[in-house]
C-alpha cells in the first residue's frame, strides 16, 4: 500500500508542488489537500493518512497547533520557508515527525516522508546542529545513563550520531524492527517525543562525546 499524504497548506501553488513530487513517487499518494490549519485537523480525522504535511503559516490553525492536535494520531512533518529554531523546537515538542525547508528541494520532502514511516525524524540539515548546539558539552551529572539498558545506552548514542534505524541495524548486526523497539522504549524513559530529544538527552548524558 502506498504511503497516503495529506498536504496542508494556504498557497495553491506549493500544494500543487508537493502533490506533483510525491504523486511521482510509486509508494507515495496524495489523497487530499487543506488550506488552512483547521480544515487540516478535520481532514485528517476523516481520511487518515499516514502523513500530514503542515505549512507552519497557515490562517485559522498554524503548523504548530496542528501538530499539537494531530501527532498522536498520525506522523505530521512541519514545513517552513524560515528555518526559526525557536519553531523548531517547538514542532518538535509537539511530537513532529520532521522539520524541513521548502527550498531544500523535492529530495529531501520524499526523503522526509519515508523516514516519518520508517520512525525517524528528519530535519533540514541546516538546522540540525542549531538545535542541538546548547547540549554539545555532555555533563555527567544531568541525566542518569543507568536509566537505560547497555543496549538502549548503545543506540541512544548511535541515535545522537545522526544514524537511522536502517544503520543502527547494521551497526549492531540486529533488525531495523528490533531498533524501532528500542528507540521507542528510549523515548519512554527519557521522555522524548523524537530522536532530537534522544539525542539531547544522549549528549546530557554523557554518551557521546564531541
Amino acid at each position: 500500500m502506498p504511503t497516503r499524504i495529506l498536504i496542508a497548506d494556504d498557497q495553491a501553488d506549493v500544494r500543487s508542488g508537493f502533490r506533483l513530487v510525491l504523486d511521482s513517487q510509486p509508494d507515495m499518494s496524495v489523497v487530499g489537500e487543506a488550506a488552512d490549519g483547521a480544515a487540516a485537523v478535520r481532514l485528517a480525522r476523516q481520511l487518515r493518512p499516514d502523513v500530514v504535511l503542515a505549512d507552519i503559516r497557515m490562517p485559522l490553525l498554524d503548523g504548530l497547533e496542528v501538530t499539537r492536535q494531530l501527532s498522536a494520531e498520525t506522523r505530521v512533518i512541519v514545513v517552513t520557508t524560515l528555518g526559526v529554531e525557536r519553531d523548531a523546537r517547538t514542532a518538535l515538542h509537539h511530537g513532529a515527525c520532521g522539520f524541513i525547508l521548502k527550498r531544500s528541494g523535492p529530495t529531501l520532502l520524499i526523503e522526509a516522508v519515508r523516514s516519518a514511516m520508517s520512525g525517524d525524524t528528519l530535519i533540514s540539515p541546516q538546522l540540525t546542529v542549531s538545535l542541538l548546539k546548547d547540549v554539545s558539552t555532555p555533563t555527567h551529572l544531568d541525566e542518569p545513563a543507568d536509566l537505560l539498558t547497555a543496549r538502549e545506552r548503545e543506540i541512544a548514542a548511535l541515535v545522537a550520531r545522526g544514524l537511522t534505524n536502517a544503520e543502527i541495524a547494521d551497526e549492531l548486526f540486529i533488525t531495523a524492527g528490533t531498533v524501532k523497539t528500542h528507540v521507542a522504549n528510549i523515548q519512554t524513559k527519557v521522555g522524548s517525543r523524537n530522536r532530537v530529544g534522544i539525542a539531547a538527552w544522549a549528549w546530557r548524558a554523557g554518551l557521546v562525546r564531541p
